[in-house]
C-alpha cells in the first residue's frame, strides 16, 4: 500500500512538472511570435522600433490582460452568459415583469 502511495504522488509531482514546462514553452513560443511579427512588420509600416524578447512577452501579458484575461470559461472569462441570468423559457410571472418593465406607461392605468 505504501509503495502504491509513493508511486502515485511521483505519477502527480512528474505530471506537474511537465505542465509547468509545457506553459513555459507554450508561453515562450507565443512571445516568439509576437516578436517576430513586431519585428518584421511595424519598423517597416511605422518606424518603430525593433523589440526584444523581454518586450514581446510583456506585450503578450499586457494583450492577454487587456483583451482577454485570464480566466477560463468556467470562470467567467470567456462565458456567453451574464452572471445571474439562466437558460430556457420564462415563467409566466417573468414574462408579465419583463413586460411591465419594458412598457411602464401601459401598466399605470
Amino acid at each position: 500500500m505504501e509503495k502504491k502511495i509513493k508511486h502515485s504522488i511521483g505519477h502527480w509531482v512528474g505530471i506537474g512538472i511537465l505542465v509547468i514546462l509545457g506553459i513555459t514553452a507554450f508561453v515562450t513560443l507565443g512571445a516568439f511570435v509576437v516578436q517576430a511579427l513586431w519585428n518584421w512588420l511595424l519598423p517597416e509600416l511605422f518606424g518603430l522600433p525593433l523589440i526584444t524578447f523581454w518586450q514581446a512577452l510583456g506585450l503578450l501579458v499586457l494583450s492577454r490582460l487587456l483583451f482577454g484575461g485570464f480566466g477560463s470559461g468556467a470562470r467567467g472569462g470567456r462565458g456567453r452568459h451574464r452572471k445571474g441570468w439562466r437558460r430556457g423559457p420564462l415563467t409566466p410571472e417573468e414574462k408579465e415583469r419583463l413586460q411591465h418593465s419594458a412598457h411602464p406607461e401601459e401598466s399605470e392605468d
